[in-house]
């Protein structure tokens, strides 16, 4: 009998608990896109300050050359590192924005560098942002550059 009960609550339950859709609002939207291009802007200026106050402490970073960053001091360092050793114009433009919850979402952009010498190097990447205390913040960065086909 105890078991029966039990099964037909955890059936009852388990009808009732389903995964909450949040919606992208247009003021998360800009936001959430306004953070893109402040961390562009950083990148671009070598701004640490600026990263430091967009960036959340334990951030985590995978570039395209595979190598992890973990920690906004190693994220700094490896940013403005990396900004000096191939100088150009970086361009992030969001493509999509994808609410996990009301104070999480997920971001995907273009990624260019644009070099002196002309060429480009098109890449993607994905943030995953969170709000806290008023403001979005950084908390993960994907970068990827797609093969060729």
């Amino acid at each position: 009998m105890k078991t029966t009960f039990l099964f037909i609550l955890l059936c009852m339950t388990g009808l009732s608990v389903h995964g909450q859709q949040s919606q992208l609002t247009e003021k998360q939207k800009k936001e959430i896109t306004s953070l893109i291009d402040n961390y562009s802007l950083a990148r671009e200026n070598r701004d640490t300050v600026l990263l430091k106050s967009i960036l959340t402490t334990d951030i985590d970073q995978l570039v395209s050359t595979g190598e992890w960053r973990s920690g906004i001091s190693s994220s700094v360092k490896g940013m403005l590192g990396s900004s000096a050793a191939s100088p150009g114009t970086r361009t992030l433009t969001v493509e999509k924005i994808r609410m996990l919850a009301p104070n999480s979402a997920l971001v995907d952009c273009k990624y260019e560098i644009r070099n002196d010498d002309g060429s480009s190097r098109r890449m993607w990447s994905t943030f995953i942002v969170l709000y806290n205390k008023g403001s979005w913040k950084i908390a993960a960065i994907r970068n990827m550059l797609p093969s060729k086909a």
